[in-house]
């Protein structure tokens, strides 16, 4: 009878065992299925694909979706011709050297090449993409590295007489290279031009300069001027939108040129807290402004001495090719005499933050070096106004004059918003011997209101303050009544100022602490005209430079009375 149980009940459990182990292996089997359709789904995404699925947050900062494709081929047939393209060059040293002459610093007499090869060491591209254009071009980007090895050893003379070998090692170079094909023809090769330039965003281009047989900091400020010259050379004749048009089929090719798009108008107003360079005073603080580093492009103001706070309120235009790329560059610099200036600090805008037609009032902190992204270090700031006007702009700004009458496209905005005339044509560009300028003049009425929270002077916990009012350039002023043991003093006084020439002054606001002996300084606004003659009348709240805390309240109405007069350029 135990027999006959023991072998039910093993018969019972080895079925079951079967029946478990056959599910296992269907379930296994299952999912070896579904994990090889996975596979090959993901074998079919493309990366459209994965970014809807995930977004970037998802990804390690190693994953990058690259569109750009290999060039090995390319880069095995450039290593064999490379050896020939160093024979040409010769060729490429006369086209290079005018180039390097237009940008030669004021303190070199010459700036030449006494030996030029490119070495043994040819460039690798690592990517190429297709940019999708219009359909009368091909634009292609080229991803380019180059750790060269050649030999290039400049002459350069200084206007004192000493002559130098100065010796270009160690080149780097990372760049994207833009081809441009265009136009389409149907005659082979199927472009009538190409057009090469660098893209200003992702490229890197590094060097060291060693004087043969020498010390090149023996000279001072050569280093960096030569630095700064190589890299201005360089940069500016082939960055975009500069480029390089070579033509494959004959034609007329003007349309591919670079050409001017519009004109920034720049109002270089004035700096605060600016690094002193000096040991004995203050520093001489100039600034130089520049959208290309050309010298007959590059803009200098005056030299202010011994002030970190300069105020220069100058105002210039430049020409804008591609307003989507370029900027406006602002270095400033401390005067040292017959020696090399010290670089301040500089500062960048990009015009395509600039809304055509309107201006635009910046504060922009002052850097080492516009490279280095972490600089922390506060180097003080500089004050800016811009206006940007395209050619042929439809806008409501006048030029009320005709059309061989040449004014800066701020004097015609003034001068339009001034006489509430709309409409205007900004495309007339020539211009007659004679210059007739348009004077801004009128009233500016003042009304000091009030100021708020201003820091403590007097030993009791409070002060006696009042306000100087003085325009710069006429140096006429006006004070309040003083407001005894305030920090939050009302005048509600109005003053009104004749202007003669709005453009070119500026409204200094004030604010002293009144002794019985003397008046002690607490804080100051500057005011360009600017904005009050555009809007007619406004009210603002201003904080006060050079004070601990303290703002103070002002609203400016203008009158215009505009008046003209003839000048010789």
């Amino acid at each position: 009878m135990s027999f006959v149980v023991g072998l039910v009940v093993g018969i019972v459990v080895g079925f079951a065992l079967i029946v478990v182990f056959v599910r296992s292996e269907n379930a296994r089997s299952k999912l070896r299925t579904d994990l090889a359709a996975t596979v090959a789904a993901f074998a079919r995404m493309t990366v459209e694909d994965s970014r809807q699925l995930l977004g970037p947050e998802y990804y390690p900062s190693w994953v990058v979706f690259s569109q750009r494709q290999k060039l090995n081929w390319l880069n095995s047939h450039l290593t064999k011709i490379w050896p020939y393209v160093n024979e040409a060059s010769e060729l490429i040293k006369s086209s290079v050297e005018p180039t390097l002459e237009q940008y030669r610093p004021i303190i070199l007499s010459s700036l030449k090449f006494s030996k030029f090869t490119l070495g043994t060491v040819a460039p690798q591209f690592t990517g190429v993409s297709i940019l999708e254009s219009d359909s009368s071009g091909v634009t292609m980007e080229l991803e380019m590295n180059w750790d060269g090895n050649p030999n290039i050893v400049l002459d350069v003379k200084t206007r004192l007489g000493v002559s130098l070998p100065v010796q270009v090692k160690d080149i780097g170079f990372t760049g994207v290279f833009r081809l441009i094909f265009k136009p389409l023809v149907e005659e082979l090769p199927c472009f009538g031009a190409v057009c090469y330039s660098v893209l200003v965003v992702q490229k890197k281009f590094d060097f060291k300069l060693k004087v043969i047989g020498g010390d090149i900091t023996s000279i001072p400020g050569l280093s960096g001027a030569l630095e700064d010259t190589i890299h201005n050379a360089i940069e500016d004749s082939i960055t975009w939108p500069v480029r390089k048009i070579v033509p494959i089929l004959p034609g007329d090719y003007s349309d591919l040129e670079l050409k001017p798009s519009g004109t920034l108008e720049v109002k270089l107003v004035q700096a605060k807290d600016l690094t002193n360079k000096d040991f004995i005073g203050k520093s001489d603080p100039y600034a130089e402004l520049y959208i290309r580093p050309l010298r007959e492009r590059t803009k200098t103001s005056k030299i202010i001495s011994n002030d970190l706070n300069p105020i220069w309120n100058e105002h210039y235009e430049f020409v804008v090719e591609d307003a989507s790329t370029q900027h406006l560059y602002v270095k400033i610099f401390d005067d040292e005499g017959l020696q090399a200036s010290e670089l301040l600090g500089c500062a960048q805008v990009q015009l395509s933050e600039l809304e055509p037609g309107k201006v635009k009032d910046v504060w922009l902190k002052l850097v080492k070096d516009l490279e280095v992204q972490r600089d922390n270090k506060y180097r003080g700031e500089v004050h800016l106004e811009l206006l940007y006007c395209p050619y042929g702009m439809e806008n409501s700004f006048t030029n009320p004059f005709a059309k061989k009458v040449e004014m800066t496209t701020l004097e015609r905005v003034l001068k339009s918003s001034g006489n509430g005339i709309a409409d205007a044509a900004l495309t007339e560009r020539e211009v007659s011997q004679k210059k007739r300028e348009v004077i801004v003049r009128g009233v500016l009425s003042v009304t000091v209101i009030s100021a708020e929270d201003l820091p403590v002077v007097d030993l009791m916990g409070k002060a006696d303050p009042f306000v100087v009012l003085t325009m710069k350039k006429s140096d006429t002023k006006n004070k309040t009544r003083v407001v005894n043991e305030n920090l939050n003093p009302e005048w509600n006084q109005t003053f009104d100022f004749v202007v003669e020439d709005a453009l070119h002054d500026m409204l200094i606001a004030e604010v002293y602490d009144h002794d019985t002996f003397r008046k002690e300084y607490i804080g100051r606004c500057i005011l360009t005209l600017t904005r009050v003659i555009l809007e007619g009348e406004y009210r603002e709240c201003f904080t006060l430079d050079g004070a601990k805390s303290g703002r103070l309240n002002l609203s400016l109405k203008w009158v215009p009375q505009p008046i003209y007069r003839d000048s010789q350029w």
